[in-house]
């Protein structure tokens, strides 16, 4: 096996320090990437959003800490640290940051 594709030594790790906010911006940082789907972690000022959009595979949002709102469908939910929400695919979605916000974002490819 390459080191390319060895796989990481475990290590217990908190999300929300992962990642770092930055003023008036979005940062993405990619924990996962596989031909299966990937595992990201987001941080967003608040104020940021990512305008509405559709992916070609579900996608599940996990807040790890602050305040979103995340629209599907024309319909608007509130989450909170701890809480999770399914974007179904091929399904119109946007994201606002409400406060200060950090989410892991699983895609799974089917």
């Amino acid at each position: 096996m390459s080191e390319e594709n060895k796989p990481a030594a475990p290590e217990v790790t908190r999300l929300a320090d992962l990642v770092e906010y930055q003023e008036g911006s979005i940062v993405s940082r990619t924990l996962i990437k596989e031909n299966k789907g990937t595992v990201t972690l987001f941080a967003f000022d608040k104020g940021n959003a990512l305008s509405e959009h559709t992916a070609p595979f579900d996608a599940l949002v996990y807040v790890v800490e602050g305040d979103m709102e995340v629209t599907i469908d024309g319909d608007a939910y509130f989450l909170t640290a701890g809480e999770t929400i399914l974007m179904p695919a091929n399904r119109p979605h946007a994201v606002n940051a409400v406060s200060p916000f950090k989410m892991l974002l699983t895609m799974i490819r089917p």
